[in-house]
């Protein structure tokens, strides 16, 4: 894929390119632009509008509306997945979970819906006689709502339960109290509740006025028994009797003729309950609870409800209902339903030992998954100094997967509080390379993710990342990093280690635009070599005197030759040496030395002549104009300015580049790889001009 990225950002225009199914690493210097172009990938597949949000300032100043931000040659591609800092604080160390839907993620394989989906054919007879009925699902509503109005007791019965408020103490609406006769027709409504509640209401008024606050008539002879409604009656326990008689009609033809009689006579009590009846109500409690049971657990049943199951047969043939045993709900319309689905039951048991090898199969399955993603990632955590583990918690028909401290048994129940930002980084990582796999986006970006990491640490990473059987191999990654030791490793020190080549490149920004240039392992070579190549390459002898000091730097040889080109850089007529902190003039024999040494490298050498070179302004803005590459100008700037600069943070990058640039053995060239930021080099070209 050849990607082109315009006006996003910083970025007015570039492209780069991305093989598909190999590791793409994109190195850069930060504030190239690498977050951006990630972003607008992942934008530009989100097809919302969102892509604005990337506008440049200039374009917003001046009002554009051609320069939009666009990015092309994503045919075909239609996800992706991002790691950054937005992954790691919104998806990874969730509440007692190391990763939002960790089941999907670890557990939940093709091959597990594939035994899950054969387990639900086998049982699919059961499962749709509960499908293809209403009946079922009503009753089993019908039988909660029954025993919940007897409220949590562990008696089976609570003075605080809808039945004890709605009938407990009576039934008052087919008992209307002597004197209230005249409400009849109201509190045996079908609206009573509500109209008690109007009716209670309206009666806070009733001592503004002697007439009705409702029509305005006389009332006063009244008073006494509108106040007895409220007296005798509780809208909230009209609204429970409803409900528990609702309840008990629907499920009428459910229960025997005999129960149905007695029930009546218990919710129509003028007073409470007896011991008898109270007695009686708990065994139909009783009987319903465990006809409610057994067709929850039929209509639910899955894998999970026979995994510990020693044998499916004798699970499924307890599952059977036996009405004998409930002879309360021994009915026409209950025989039937439960002949349904006993015979449902049946049609499984015959088919039981192919049902039995499927649930097996599935438990073997999900134990070897989920032991390879522990020993996988717990490998990694150990190999890379992590003193944590994952292990895999049953947590109701799932799993989760959690994390602990090697010297803890107990479960980390947060890993934002107990991580630190580099452990949390690692992990996160970890954790973004399963989603990854379980998701199958078409296109991985990895955003700057282990520069923060310790050099001990990066190679785990990234081992675990690309070279483990489950890891991000194969798939199509774009890396991007300012960090130049993975490609060392992975192009340089190691590069049999991977199945298939990874692709790295340079990404330069210049003046708005994207530049990439490949990076092979012929182009990492030590820095002695890259200055050894530069100074016979070169046609500058300025350029010429800074490698091969360098040279004597690198090897950490500080001898009379390297003495005598710092002191020609230091633009100093009669050279000296330091030794013990005193300044010795370097003798004619030592000068003569240096120089044999420095010619065999240099045959231009002559310090008169170079001397009036560097010391001669005007001849030193020739030779930064003309210079090819931005680090040669940086360096002649150097010798130029002799350590002046208008910017403390110019004076510094500029000492620190002249002397090591980094701690890596290998590096790249900077006569081919522009790793100068423009910035930088803008604010030398001013200084010069100004000179």
């Amino acid at each position: 894929m050849k990607l082109t990225i315009k006006h996003c950002n910083n970025i007015d225009e570039g492209s780069i390119d991305v093989e598909e199914n190999t590791l793409n690493i994109k190195y850069a210097m930060n504030g190239t632009g690498k977050s951006t172009i990630a972003r607008a990938i992942e934008l530009h597949l989100r097809d919302d509008g969102s892509m604005a949000e990337l506008t440049p300032f200039k374009v917003l100043e001046s009002g554009e509306t051609d320069a939009q931000p666009q990015i092309t040659g994503l045919d075909g591609v239609s996800s992706v997945a991002i790691f950054n800092d937005e992954y790691i604080d919104q998806f990874a160390f969730q509440q007692d979970e190391i990763l939002q839907d960790s089941f999907g993620i670890f557990i939940k394989t093709p091959d597990y819906d594939a035994h899950i989906a054969e387990i639900d054919k086998i049982t699919t007879e059961i499962t749709n006689t509960f499908r293809d009925s209403t009946e079922i699902d009503k009753v089993i509503g019908d039988l909660a709502t029954l025993s919940e109005s007897f409220g949590k007791s562990k008696k089976g019965y609570s003075a605080a339960s809808a039945l004890a408020k709605g009938i407990g103490k009576g039934n008052k609406v087919a008992n209307i109290p002597k004197g209230l006769e005249s409400y009849t027709a109201y509190l045996k409504s079908s609206l009573n509740a509500k109209w008690l509640k109007w009716q209670m209401d309206g009666n806070t008024y009733v001592d503004v006025s002697d007439n009705c606050p409702y029509c305005t008539s006389p009332t006063s002879d009244k008073k006494d028994t509108i106040a007895q409604v409220s007296k005798e009656y509780d809208a909230k326990s009209v609204e429970h009797l409803n409900r528990i008689v609702s309840v008990l009609e629907s499920l009428g033809q459910y229960f025997s003729q005999d129960a149905n009689d007695r029930l009546q006579e218990i919710t129509r009590n003028v007073d409470g309950f007896s011991t008898e009846q109270m007695n009686y109500l708990l065994q139909i409690k009783g009987q319903v609870d465990t006809l409610q049971q057994k067709l929850l657990e039929l209509r639910g049943i899955t894998y999970y409800s026979m995994k510990d199951a020693d044998k499916v047969s004798d699970l499924l043939a307890g599952q059977k209902i036996d009405l004998s045993y409930l002879s309360e709900m021994d009915s026409e319309s209950t025989r039937e339903l439960v002949e349904k689905i006993n015979g449902s039951l049946d049609v499984v048991l015959a088919k039981v030992g192919n049902l039995q090898g499927e649930v097996a199969k599935q438990t073997a399955l999900i134990k070897q998954t989920i032991e390879e993603n522990k020993a996988g990632i717990n490998n990694f955590l150990k190999f890379a100094g992590y003193k944590y583990c994952v292990d895999a918690e049953y947590v109701k028909e799932s799993y989760r997967m959690r994390l602990r401290h090697v010297d803890s048994s107990k479960a980390v129940p947060s890993g934002t509080q107990h991580l630190s930002y580099g452990e949390k980084n690692a992990f996160a990582l970890v954790l973004f390379m399963y989603e990854c796999l379980a998701k199958q986006a078409d296109v991985i970006i990895l955003d700057d993710p282990i520069s923060s990491f310790d050099r001990d640490k990066k190679y785990a990473v990234i081992d675990m990342l690309f070279r483990g059987k489950k890891s991000l191999r194969g798939k199509t990654v774009l890396m991007m990093t300012h960090d130049l030791e993975p490609i060392i490793d992975i192009l340089y020190n190691l590069p049999h280690k991977f199945n298939s080549a990874p692709r790295a490149s340079y990404l330069e920004l210049r003046s708005g635009t994207i530049l990439e240039k490949p990076i092979t392992r012929e182009d990492l070579s030590t820095f002695a070599t890259i200055c050894d190549d530069n100074i016979g390459e070169r046609d500058e002898d300025v350029v010429k005197l800074v490698y091969l000091r360098r040279h004597y730097e690198v090897l950490n040889n500080r001898g009379v030759s390297y003495q005598l080109l710092s002191n020609l850089l230091h633009k100093r007529d009669k050279p000296y040496k330091k030794e013990s902190g005193k300044e010795t003039p370097l003798m004619p024999e030592e000068i003569d030395e240096a120089t044999r040494e420095i010619q065999s490298k240099m045959p231009s050498f002559d310090y008169a002549r170079l001397l009036k070179k560097v010391s001669d302004v005007e001849s030193m803005k020739e030779a930064f104009a003309a210079a090819t590459y931005n680090y040669e100008k940086l360096q002649i700037f150097r010798v130029l300015q002799d350590r002046f600069s208008e910017s403390d943070v110019i004076h510094k990058f500029i000492n620190e580049t002249f002397h090591i640039e980094n701690e890596y053995i290998m590096q790249l060239n900077p006569c081919k790889y522009e790793m100068v930021p423009e910035f930088i080099v803008e604010e030398c070209e001013r200084i010069v001009s100004s000179l």
